[in-house]
């Protein structure tokens, strides 16, 4: 890789939205290293390379720390012009009937694993006085998720920490952008169990447009983006609405058609 060019992280790379935002940065001159927990991130790689950008592609499970050092160690050192933590995991259906080993891994992918990512790129940035986060959060993280609640839970606390620490950074030459995207068409609902649902079902927006979104708003700096219009239209309801009146809205977006399972 030419290290004289810019030099971008993409988690959660192989599909989806993180594979949009890996081919936005391509196009945009970055070198990239990207990182999924699945093989075909080998896949996604190729395809990338056919725009001319050098990737490189890793599998790492960045549920854990051990998976988060490998990726660290997969830099040799280049320093990180933007960082975009994408990776995460989805999970319906009631929480009392969801396996234990299942709501941990939403856990330990969207939290536990993003923030240890972001703590240690963030510090090297940091001490360069420069560099790029991108945070992929949720609008789900406005709504308390009746049927989805960890993975609301997850995402509620993941906008609060991107603004949080887009506070703490702001002096430092390092920015910090939240992208909240709202139901995108990725394999992300048939892995949470989710295809028997409302919003499974429903239509829902182009992975390429919300990865377009977050990019541009990473790049200009700003702090925080929904994409599309009916989802800064649910963010405004939700942020006016009573918690309780949420909940049973998305209830009727998130519950399995056959009714909760007991």
């Amino acid at each position: 890789m030419d290290q004289t060019r810019s030099y971008a992280i993409v988690t959660g790379a192989s599909t989806g939205i993180g594979f949009e935002l890996a081919r936005r940065a391509a196009e945009e001159g970055f070198d990239l290293l990207i990182v999924a927990d699945e093989p075909e991130i080998e896949q996604a790689a190729t395809q990338l390379r056919q725009s001319g950008a050098a990737v490189e592609a890793l599998q790492a499970d960045l549920a854990t720390t051990e998976g988060v050092d490998k990726l660290i160690a997969a830099t040799k050192g280049r320093p990180v012009d933007a960082l975009l933590a994408n990776a995460g995991r989805g999970l319906g259906h009631a929480f009392l009937e969801q396996d234990w080993n299942e709501i941990r891994r939403v856990i330990d992918t969207n939290v536990t694993g993003t923030v240890y990512l972001v703590h240690k790129v963030g510090q090297m940035m940091r001490a360069r006085g420069q560099g790029r986060i991108l945070i992929t959060g949720s609008i789900a993280g406005f709504m308390p998720g009746s049927f989805q609640n960890v993975y609301n839970g997850t995402k509620a606390f993941l906008n609060s920490f991107s603004l949080g620490l887009r506070e703490e950074l702001k002096d430092t030459g390092v920015t910090v952008t939240c992208l909240m995207p709202g139901a995108t068409e990725t394999p992300f609902f048939e892995r949470a169990h989710m295809m028997d649902t409302p919003v499974g079902e429903a239509k829902k927006d182009d992975p390429a447009m919300v990865a377009r979104v977050g990019f541009d708003a990473m790049m200009k700096g700003e702090g925080d983006v929904v994409s599309g219009l009916k989802n800064k239209v649910m963010t405004a309801v939700a942020n006016v609405l009573p918690a309780g009146v949420t909940a049973k809205v998305h209830r009727g977006m998130s519950e399995p058609k056959g009714g909760q399972q007991h």
